[in-house]
């Protein structure tokens, strides 16, 4: 599994784009199809909302693929 460190400008950034933005999909097609089947989970628990706000300090796992560390260029 790869591990990622993103930095955002931004108090947060949606989970869809935080994947593509990570390269761990090319499209929001694909980033929620990964959604949908439960293979992302935020902070240990599987998420289903394409839409969820993602901060500072949560890891985005996508199973089999990342573990993305999320922080804040500030």
């Amino acid at each position: 599994m790869e591990k990622l460190a993103v930095q955002i400008e931004t108090e947060y950034i949606t989970l869809t784009n935080l994947l593509k933005y990570a390269g761990v999909v090319m499209s929001g097609g694909q980033a929620h199809e990964l959604i949908e089947a439960g293979f992302v989970s935020l902070n240990g628990q599987t998420v289903l909302e394409k839409r969820k706000k993602i901060r500072a300090g949560d890891e985005v796992t996508v199973k089999g693929m990342a573990a993305i560390t999320v922080s804040n260029e500030n």
